[in-house]
């Protein structure tokens, strides 16, 4: 069968989605897909000029390597996303009654990943484009292949309804480390629109070390996670080269890169390497990734003891106890006689921005026992505070009063909660200021190298990864993650510390001396 006679009736579209995987003998190894990618499909170079898509060696390896759900991570301008989206649009209009959805993590992205699928489109031979493959709507968003029941939609992250009330038959999922609000929420949401035979592209460059889509990368090296990882190093790209560099300048480095197993660089690349490096300076790991490691870790100067973060990661349990969806976890259930103290950090409650977050620790020990982190309202957390504070034998509850917790300690004092920690300054609360934040964070910096034991959450330790120093002076998270357990945490402490200091560790309202 010619690959160029595809699209003039349903039968032969049919026929083609059948054999796309295959890889008969008059294509000489190329899959059936591969083969109408190169007949039909065109892609605008670097130059502006149209060019057929044949594939590159990162797609190459790619569809090597493939499986049904997928996870590639990789250095900039790879040509991956073109090759997804070539490849979704031929299961599209070859298989009927499918449905294709791309997820980008900006609205301009979206927008420029279906200008790809639409030049795709209009190019199509004249005899392939009628027929079966006459189209009835074209936007922005979408292209509708009435005569064959399928359509491709490209959609924003951004859009909170994004894939609600569709089942789709791929899925890919674009610069997933960008994507801006609860990335984990959305993802778990466009999950649960994929047939269940659907096929799953996860794809992004690194964006330090935490966030959905490391964690998915993490997971996904797990045995039987389903998932296939797939990376892609800088140089695989045949065009990353400059001028080529002495060879008695190379560094210790270079020539350990240049002899790695499977590496082999030559000295055009090496001479791009120190391009890059030059004008990304500490952004060039990340960027243009040399290994799936390294180039998580970039992204600021972290605050946190990094040796001792990644010492206590390897060591850590799941919780044997998770309620609400996971957003709570209980290490160490309440013992009778044992006295805690829990650190709340309140947020506003709205779905895009902050968690709120809870810590309970043990008193005597500093041990962390249970964490909650997640979007509820005031009500809700307040309910929730209270109730996990009576659970753990009326703990003290220490709240972080700045911004949203105000709120929260007027509901606490207006249900009568006995235990609710006071201030030097005679107030409900802690306050915490350009002075008290710093203290506060070292003590639980100290406490991660002297006491590593103590802390049990995956999840916190992975927000003490992205706690950077910022460039305005201060410290906090790194653009897109969330430090919210991290600040409860070093509200917890300090409270302990104070409580064991002022021997108050006993019902009534906990007051500082002056």
């Amino acid at each position: 069968m010619a690959v160029d006679g595809v699209g003039r009736d349903r039968e032969e579209l049919e026929l083609l989605g059948r054999m796309l995987d295959l890889r008969p003998a008059q294509f000489q190894g190329k899959t059936t897909l591969e083969a109408l990618a190169d007949a039909l499909l065109k892609v605008r170079g670097k130059d502006g000029r149209l060019y057929r898509l044949t594939v590159n060696a990162v797609q190459r390896e790619y569809e090597l390597r493939r499986g049904r759900a997928n996870i590639v991570l990789k250095a900039r301008q790879m040509g991956l996303t073109t090759w997804v989206a070539g490849r979704f649009l031929l299961k599209t209009i070859c298989r009927p009654g499918t449905l294709t959805l791309q997820v980008a993590h900006t609205r301009e992205a979206a927008e420029e990943m279906l200008r790809i699928v639409h030049r795709f489109v209009e190019h199509l031979p004249a005899g392939v484009a009628a027929g079966a493959l006459r189209r009835s709507k074209s936007s922005v968003r979408q292209i509708v292949f009435p005569e064959i029941d399928s359509e491709y939609r490209v959609v924003s992250a951004a859009d909170k309804n994004a894939g609600r009330g569709m089942t789709y038959q791929n899925l890919h999922c674009s610069e997933v480390a960008r994507w801006s609000g609860d990335a984990a929420d959305i993802l778990a949401g466009l999950r649960a629109g994929l047939a269940p035979d659907g096929e799953l592209v996860l794809e992004s460059t690194p964006k330090g070390a935490g966030g959905c889509f490391y964690e998915e990368w993490q997971q996904a090296g797990n045995e039987g996670s389903g998932m296939v990882r797939h990376f892609f190093p800088w140089w695989m790209e045949s065009g990353y080269r400059a001028a080529p560099v002495d060879e008695e300048s190379l560094t210790e480095e270079e020539q350990e890169l240049m002899t790695r197993p499977g590496v082999s660089l030559d000295l055009r690349q090496i001479g791009y390497r120190r391009e890059i490096r030059g004008s990304l300076a500490g952004l060039a790991p990340q960027e243009f990734a040399e290994d799936a490691e390294t180039c998580f870790r970039v992204s600021g100067e972290t605050y946190f003891e990094k040796e001792a973060v990644e010492w206590r990661l390897a060591m850590v349990a799941d919780a044997g106890t998770q309620r609400m969806n996971g957003r709570l976890e209980i290490w160490y259930p309440p013992v009778p006689g044992c006295r805690y103290v829990m650190g709340v950090d309140p947020a506003g409650g709205g779905v895009d921005g902050d968690w709120s977050a809870i810590e309970v620790l043990d008193i005597e020990t500093g041990l962390q026992c249970a964490e909650f982190a997640g979007h509820v309202s005031g009500h809700e957390l307040a309910e929730l505070t209270m109730a996990l504070g009576r659970e753990f034998n009326t703990a003290w509850i220490v709240v972080e009063r700045n911004n949203h917790g105000a709120g929260l300690l007027w509901a606490l004092e207006d249900r009568n909660y006995p235990r609710i920690f006071v201030g030097r300054d005679g107030k409900l609360g802690l306050l915490t200021t350009s002075v008290s934040k710093p203290q506060m964070l070292a003590r639980m910096n100290a406490a991660l190298i002297d006491e590593p034991a103590i802390f049990q959450s995956r999840k916190l330790l992975v927000e003490c990864r992205s706690f950077v120093r910022l460039a305005t002076g201060s410290v906090g998270a790194r653009s897109g993650m969330h430090d919210d357990r991290v600040m409860a945490m070093a509200v917890a402490m300090a409270a302990r510390e104070m409580l064991l200091d002022n021997g108050l560790a006993r019902p009534g309202r906990a007051r500082l001396a002056s």
